[in-house]
């Protein structure tokens, strides 16, 4: 069966750090030198891409050179969510993805919108794998 994609995106520029960006448009009007900043902030974003299916969770980077790792559902060990004041505001925050197989964090993406719908996608994920296998041991 294939897999369904549940949820794709790059990293929000704005709503993720609303006031750099200000500043960087009132340098643009200055020195020119936001537009440099505002350039390398946004190939940022593009080059990265996070997506969500029924069975795995994948962050690729990069645009030149690549990037990329996974972490399939059944394996997560935990999900980690934070958002401060104004990324709350603004719907963003950082998810952080842990696997059983490894000690540390594997999928960390600051400023991506909707990080709620993506812990709840994996988790419902977990519970489905969970019934599954509790059927198949029956």
């Amino acid at each position: 069966m294939p897999e369904n994609t549940l949820y794709e995106n790059h990293p929000s520029m704005f709503r993720n750090h609303p006031v750099w960006f200000i500043i960087c448009v009132m340098l643009i009007a200055a020195f020119g030198l936001g537009l440099l900043i505002l350039l390398v902030w946004w190939i940022r974003c593009i080059g990265t891409k996070l997506t969500v299916t029924d069975e795995r969770t994948i962050l690729r980077k990069g645009i030149l050179s690549k990037y990329t790792s996974e972490v399939y559902h059944s394996d997560v060990r935990s999900v980690q969510l934070s958002q401060r004041f104004m990324e709350r505001l603004f719907g963003v925050g950082t998810i952080a993805i842990s696997s059983a197989g490894q000690g540390d964090i594997e999928i960390v993406v600051p400023g991506i919108p909707s990080p709620n719908k993506i812990k709840e996608i994996i988790d419902g994920s977990r519970r489905q794998q969970r019934k599954g296998a509790e059927r198949t041991s029956d």
